[in-house]
């Protein structure tokens, strides 16, 4: 399992030496501490993260958990009125095509329409990319901004190049500990999490997908904006699930991670926990009341994420099948 390290650094670089254009610390000064957090497990040039740890032992492994073959959608429905983080927005016009006039085509006067659509990837049920959320301008792997990033597409970490995933889905129902809808601001850490997993009677391992359900999507369903709090996953609880193997993480929450933050002075450290330090996708925004209100604690997760190329996030509809 991957440990985050810890380096006094003390005024030196990370070869030993002082650097020439480095000052000493002043003395009595208290030595600054560095994490180290690259490069990753799976080597300094891997882009795809825990995806690794899918294989196809584990998809068929997977697959034995459809015994009744009843589907459930954990996608919303993106448009014009989903609630979204500002200032994302969603337009869709649609055309007709041909030369425009809507004449028909031919003998057998063949129409239709076509749709132009103008959004923010990041709006209703989406996976994060690794190349969302980064830690002083590096992101997964330790890799700089400038090297990825352009105006059109990201070169590295786009969505497009994430797997199919087929893999073992595990479904952690935070109700029955806090009751529905889980108050925002309630962190989920190890002992929230080891104690859902012993409700819900699973264990979570490698190549797993972890779903947690706190009734928030239920309880504001129709509203028109995002509420600014939220429960939602700890810094230490994060941390816990990228080393049990999860490869990809979500809940029924815009932003996965408790809100207020654990700590004010750091921001989504969820999400930098998951997508820099551990190469673990983020799921937000999954529709999981179906799956709670039918008591399935375990099923076959599916996703193909839309192959939009160098995108940094997409708007998806995974598939659990139980």
């Amino acid at each position: 399992m991957k440990k985050i390290l810890m380096a006094a650094v003390l005024g030196l670089a990370a070869c030993g030496h002082m650097a020439a254009d480095e000052a000493a610390p002043a003395p009595g000064a208290k030595p600054e501490v560095k994490e180290v957090w690259y490069p990753s497990r799976y080597g300094a040039e891997d882009r795809i993260g825990a995806l690794n740890l899918l294989s196809p032992e584990k998809t068929a492994e997977a697959a034995k958990l459809i015994t009744t073959g009843k589907t459930y959608s954990l996608g919303q429905v993106t448009g014009r009125k989903t609630p979204a983080y500002g200032p994302r927005s969603f337009s869709m016009t649609i055309l007709q095509l041909s030369d425009g006039s809507g004449t028909p085509l031919g003998e057998n006067k063949a129409v239709g329409n076509d749709d132009l659509v103008n959004t923010y990837v990041g709006i209703g049920s989406q996976i994060d990319g690794l190349g969302h959320m980064g830690i002083d301008h590096r992101y997964y792997n330790g890799v700089p901004v400038a090297d990825f990033v352009t105006t059109g597409g990201l070169t590295q970490f786009g969505t497009h190049d994430i797997p199919p995933i087929a893999t073992r889905g595990v479904l952690l129902d935070m109700t029955k500990q806090f009751g529905s809808p889980v108050p925002a601001g309630t962190a989920f850490n190890k002992a929230e999490i080891d104690a859902a997993m012993r409700e819900a009677g699973v264990t979570i391992g490698e190549g797993d997908v972890v779903l947690f359900h706190t009734g928030t999507m239920k309880a504001q369903e129709g509203s028109a904006e995002l509420s600014p709090v939220e429960p939602g996953l700890g810094v230490e609880g994060a941390q816990y699930l990228a080393d049990l193997g999860a490869v990809a993480i979500g809940a029924d929450t815009w932003a996965l991670e408790v809100i207020p933050f654990e700590k004010e002075a750091r921001p989504f450290d969820v999400h930098l926990t998951l997508l820099a330090k551990n190469g673990v996708y983020i799921l937000e925004n999954m529709v999981t009341h179906d799956l709670a209100g039918d008591g399935v604690s375990e099923f076959f997760f599916t996703l193909g994420a839309p192959r939009l190329e160098g995108a940094v996030q997409a708007i998806i509809n995974p598939v659990a099948i139980r």
